[in-house]
């Protein structure tokens, strides 16, 4: 594996891609959405100093910086807020912001591990070799966590989508 230093348009090529994912990312780990994009913010503030050297899979690299500095964050308890029941940091696609949070809500409620697995491979659209990279475990694992992290999903949010058909025969 080589390392290389990125240009300056390489790092924005990155956060143009993987920004908002990456906040999200960060949201599973400090439930700020304001801390979170600070965390965002300042590895890719690190990535433009070009002091750092990154592996040959930057998307990789990044997600695991943003990991470990949203685990910095919480641990020295930096914006620690509750969550505004009304605010989501998903957006859906008919604008049903209920829908929204209760995505939110259990994203939340997934172990750690899983969470972090879907957002890379949903919001970011890794794939599950780029996400074993990022997180530094086998690609098995990741598959696992991945699997058992959409049964729950499936399983949390089936209320939503029979509301969802019910607005689509309903025209709404």
């Amino acid at each position: 594996m080589t390392e290389r230093k990125l240009s300056a348009e390489d790092v924005r090529r990155l956060y143009d891609q993987h920004g908002p994912a990456l906040v999200a990312y960060a949201c599973s780990f400090v439930t700020d959405a304001a801390a979170a994009e600070d965390v965002v913010h300042q590895v890719f503030l690190r990535l433009l100093s070009a002091e750092i050297t990154i592996p040959d899979v930057p998307v990789a690299y990044v997600y695991r910086a943003v990991r470990n500095a949203a685990l910095n964050a919480r641990r020295s308890g930096l914006r620690v807020v509750e969550i505004d029941p009304q605010s989501s940091v998903f957006q859906h696609r008919s604008g049903n912001q209920e829908s929204a949070l209760a995505l939110e809500k259990a994203l939340a409620e997934l172990p750690e591990e899983q969470r972090e697995v879907v957002v890379m491979r949903v919001w970011s659209g890794l794939t599950l070799e780029e996400i074993a990279a990022a997180a530094g475990a086998p690609l098995n694992t990741i598959a696992s966590r991945y699997r058992y992290a959409l049964e729950k999903l499936r399983e949390k949010l089936r209320p939503y989508e029979r509301h969802e058909k019910a607005a689509m025969v309903n025209g709404k």
